[in-house]
């Protein structure tokens, strides 16, 4: 380096130093909380499990979660955790529920001891997209824990997975190995999105809004099915309609309920959480499918949820 040249940093330099000195501290404190996992032996207390079909909004609930104080976040979403724990290979790639049969306490101890060592907490939130269909396995695994469930009318959903199926790199990374050739729409998507629900090789070959009317029914069916054995005090229903439009007032009440404090910072998060839109295609508002080029699809399936969508308060 020449000492009387006059050297610029990059624009980034700083950031990127502070994003490197972070990644490296927090492996150090991994580290040393899985040493102390030796010492003592930690369970997840009242976990929060955030649930609802893909595209729901699910995401919006668990990044608000996540920005409690009371609760530890892996920050990202954990379903390549739960299946490499019991992946869908187990049961002939049929679907990615875990049964609750596979309950055990190593899976318990296994479960706790990740968390804790990656969030520092024993209190945690979690989600991904294929939790819902395993949540008796994740009651018996956790008596105590809170169920947060997303629910997001037909057309708005329904086409966001259409949507959704169209990035495939972003979600069917996971199902390159599956045992079938998917051809839906004449080989348009032949890589299988989100999740596998039981039924799902019916679908292979079939046009896309009739796909995602089926892991929409499928996903919401298999959650309201399970809603019995939950303890009510623990179980929590939301619309995402309702969120939207009270982010702060809803959020409030959702995360009291789940006993976690809502407090200022939380509450400042919530005023502007729509200003900074997670993983959405276009602007956030109610009734899209409506004005967009899925309409006639979505109206053709429409009929095919009705029951479902019934069930879950929407008329």
């Amino acid at each position: 380096m020449n000492p009387n040249v006059a050297y610029k940093l990059p624009s980034n330099f700083f950031e990127k130093t502070r994003k490197t000195l972070h990644f490296h501290g927090n492996q150090s404190l991994i580290r040393v909380r899985e040493m102390g996992c030796f010492v003592f032996n930690p369970k997840l207390i009242k976990p929060v499990f955030v649930i609802g079909c893909s595209r729901a909004g699910t995401t919006l609930v668990y990044k608000t979660f996540s920005e409690a104080r009371d609760l530890g976040s892996l920050h990202r979403e954990s379903h390549d955790f739960w299946s490499e724990l019991h992946p869908p290979s187990e049961h002939n790639w049929d679907t990615h529920a875990t049964p609750e049969s596979a309950v055990c306490s190593a899976d318990r101890d296994f479960v706790s001891k990740y968390f804790f060592t990656q969030s520092g907490r024993r209190r945690i939130v979690d989600k991904n997209n294929q939790n819902g269909l395993s949540i008796a396995y994740l009651h018996g695994l956790f008596p105590d824990a809170h169920f947060v469930y997303v629910k997001r009318s037909p057309g708005d959903n329904i086409h966001s997975l259409i949507e959704g199926w169209k990035k495939a790199n972003m979600f069917a990374t996971w199902s390159d190995n599956l045992p079938a050739k998917v051809n839906i729409e004449q080989g348009l998507f032949q890589r299988w999105c989100f999740f596998l629900a039981e039924g799902w090789r019916d679908y292979i070959d079939r046009p896309i809004e009739e796909v995602c009317a089926f892991q929409y029914r499928a996903m919401n069916q298999a959650i309201l099915r399970a809603k019995p054995a939950i303890p009510t005090k623990q179980w929590h229903e939301v619309h995402y309609e309702d969120l939207i439009s009270n982010p702060v007032k809803k959020f409030e009440t959702l995360v009291n309920t789940c006993d976690v404090a809502f407090d200022p910072n939380l509450k400042k998060h919530c005023s502007e959480v729509l200003n900074k839109p997670y993983n959405t295609f276009s602007e956030i508002r109610v009734d899209k499918w409506k004005d967009s080029h899925n309409r006639e699809k979505i109206e053709r399936i429409m009929p095919t949820v009705e029951s479902t969508t019934n069930a879950m308060g929407y008329s």
